[in-house]
Formats: C-alpha cells, sequence, structure tokens
C-alpha cells in the first residue's frame, strides 16, 4: 500500500488540478495501476488523509532534465523548473546529482466509495481547510476550497454564504451577490446572508439598494445588532446622519458596552457638530477599549473633538496616545501640529510638519502648514 504525502499548500490536491507528483526513486519504483494512499502532513497532528487513487503512469527521469522543464516544474506546483530546483536540492541534499533518479507520478483519484481504507467526508474536509485559510486571510486560496467544496453539494447554504464573504473580500462584488442569492433560495428566512448582500451591494456603491436589503434583514430581526451596525453605516453614507445616530443608538440598548458602536456613535455626533457628545461617546469607546487594547483612531477622533472646543492641550494628549500607538501615522502627527500652532507653539508644530513630510513628501497641506508656522517664530 504506497503512501504518499503532501503538505497542506498543495490546495490543488482538492480541487483536483493537481495530478503529478515527483519523487525520489523509491527502492521500488511505482507501477501503472499501484493504489496510492495519499495524506496532508502524516506526521503531524494535523494528519488528515486526502484520497485513494491510481496511479496511471510513471516516468523516470534524471535530476539534470528534470530542473530544466519549466512545465513539468508547474505540475508540480512551482513557478518554474528554477524553483523547483532550489527546493528540491533543500529536500534531498544527498540525490541532486545530475544523475540522480526521479520519478514522475501522474495518477487519478478514486470515488470514495472505492477506497479500500478508511473514507473520509471530503466536503466536510474541504470546508475544514477553507475555514482555516480564510480565517488567516489567505482569500485566494479559500475561495478555491469554497469552490471545490461546492462540486460536492452545490446547494450547501454556509459554503455558498462563505463564498460570498470571499469574494467580497477580493473585491469580486458580483460573483459575491450570484453566491447570496442562491443561499437565500434556500435559506430565505436568513437575515444574516441578505445582510451580506447589503455590505457587497454597499461596497459595490449602491447605497440606496443596500439599504433595501438591509431593511429584509431587519425584518426578520430587529435586534440583529450586526445588521443594525450595518444599516447605520449605509445610512450614514447616504448622509442620514440623524437615522444613522438612531441605529447605533439602539444597538447601545441592547449592547451598552460595544466600543466600535460609541465610537460610530461618536463621529455621526462629530458630523452634526454636537461637539460636546461627541467627546462623550469618545470617551466611553476608549474607557471601553482600554480594558482590553488601546484604539488609535479613536484617540485621533477624541482629539480632533476636543481640538473643536479649544481645548488644545488636552487634544495633544490624546494625539499623543494615538501616535504612542501609531508612531509612523502621518494624520496623527499632522493634527498633533494644528493643536500646537493654536497654542502658538510654532516651533513645536514644525517639528510635526517635518516629521509629516518625511513619512510624506506629498502632503501638501503640512508644507503650507510648516511655512505659516515660520512665519510666525
Amino acid at each position: 500500500m504506497p503512501i504518499l504525502l503532501f503538505g497542506s499548500s498543495h490546495l490543488e490536491l482538492i480541487t483536483g488540478k493537481k495530478t503529478t507528483t515527483i519523487r525520489k526513486l523509491w527502492k521500488k519504483p511505482l507501477s501503472r495501476g499501484d493504489r496510492l494512499h495519499c495524506y496532508w502532513n502524516l506526521v503531524s497532528k494535523e494528519r488528515e488523509k486526502l484520497f485513494e487513487a491510481e496511479v496511471v503512469d510513471v516516468e523516470i527521469a534524471k535530476f539534470k532534465d528534470i530542473i530544466k522543464d519549466d512545465d513539468l516544474a508547474r505540475e508540480e506546483g512551482f513557478e518554474n523548473a528554477s524553483e523547483l530546483e532550489t527546493e528540491f536540492r533543500r529536500l534531498y541534499p544527498d540525490d541532486t546529482q545530475d544523475d540522480s533518479l526521479f520519478q514522475i507520478i501522474r495518477f487519478k483519484k478514486y470515488p470514495v466509495d472505492e477506497w479500500e481504507g478508511e473514507k473520509i467526508d471530503e466536503k466536510a474536509m474541504i470546508t475544514k481547510r477553507a475555514d482555516i485559510l480564510f480565517d488567516s486571510g489567505r482569500f485566494n486560496d479559500s475561495v478555491m476550497c469554497y469552490t471545490a467544496a461546492l462540486r460536492h453539494d452545490p446547494d450547501d447554504v454556509y459554503l455558498l454564504n462563505k463564498k460570498g464573504d470571499n469574494l467580497s473580500r477580493l473585491n469580486k462584488f458580483n460573483g459575491a451577490i450570484e453566491c447570496y442569492d442562491k443561499a437565500l433560495e434556500m435559506d430565505p428566512e436568513n437575515e444574516f446572508i441578505w445582510n451580506n448582500k447589503a455590505i457587497a451591494l454597499l461596497n459595490s456603491n449602491k447605497p440606496e439598494e443596500a439599504l433595501k436589503y438591509n431593511t429584509k434583514a431587519l425584518i426578520l430581526n430587529k435586534d440583529n445588532v450586526i445588521v443594525l451596525y450595518w444599516r447605520g453605516f449605509i445610512l450614514e453614507m447616504l448622509g442620514r446622519f440623524e437615522d444613522a445616530l438612531n441605529c447605533y443608538d439602539r444597538i447601545l440598548e441592547l449592547e451598552p458596552d460595544n466600543p466600535d458602536v460609541w465610537n460610530a456613535k461618536g463621529n455621526i455626533l462629530s458630523q452634526l457638530e454636537r461637539t460636546e457628545e461627541a467627546l462623550e461617546a469618545y470617551d466611553k469607546a476608549l474607557e471601553l477599549c482600554l480594558e482590553t487594547a488601546p484604539d488609535a483612531s479613536t484617540w485621533n477622533r477624541k482629539g480632533n473633538a476636543l481640538l473643536e472646543l479649544g481645548r488644545f492641550d488636552e487634544a495633544i494628549k490624546c494625539y499623543d496616545e494615538a501616535l504612542k500607538l501609531e508612531p509612523q501615522n502621518n494624520v496623527f502627527c499632522s493634527n498633533r501640529g494644528v493643536a500646537l500652532m493654536e497654542l502658538g507653539e510654532f516651533e513645536k508644530a514644525v517639528e510635526c510638519f517635518n516629521r509629516v513630510l518625511l513619512l510624506n513628501p506629498d502632503n501638501e497641506d503640512a508644507r503650507v502648514l510648516k511655512d505659516e508656522c515660520l512665519e510666525n517664530y
């Protein structure tokens, strides 16, 4: 029972695109018709059976010939033969002389019901891999896996929704909407999928349509805080600030300790020029954030609110806190410079604007403000 081990980076094994592998020639070479048992990470805790397969062809080749064949290298998952050579010299340090022999194995997968050994749920295995890739931000890879899983069950609502989320993160919003629409055919009462469609439409610069589908989600569950949060954001994009504020207030009735919503409320109040109330909202957001991890953007926004109120010393302290967390943020540094200008501390302000220009030489505002400070030395 020949066993082949693969690294989990070989995602083409899941999709069925990879049907070739190159291995050092064994004492007992493989032959056409041999059955392979293929695994990921055989010696680790993450060991998983991939599939069983039949060898359809075996070719014996010398190392010097393999490292000249770009097409073969691509079959093995490399960009070119040079990349294959580098990796094989690492894997087989004692077997990479010109005449070292390798076997090029081509195979075809057996359907699960024809396996001799332990059978697995292929759909579940592929979905697990897709979820791991999605959570780690490898969206090009995860969408490939969700697509492969959907071949096993084209009507799986979870997979359709996740593939839609994946495509949204790749800015492929039309494809995402198609996934959500198909999922909604199977599960029209799922408020999360209606809301996901609304988000994709919003990202497609269609806020009016986004609001319509967000409303469908809200009808299904008027207390879904995720739906309410996105509703507030959509209304904000539409310039309906009072309506957005009402959404955030409703969320805070349900989740009074949600720092993101306090921060969003502060932003709306700033837009409405209700600066004192905005400051209270930012303070609450910071109080809640500081229980876990400080948030540089909230410190900056609080500084902006204090700046509007003419409380320049307090604003500078906020910008200092923001810059501790993000020292290379030229926006925070510029805001600090403006507060110093208001206090008449032009020399210190020039230092801020010099730093901004070092971080972003194209920042014309900083250049103008620096010149104004120099005139007032």
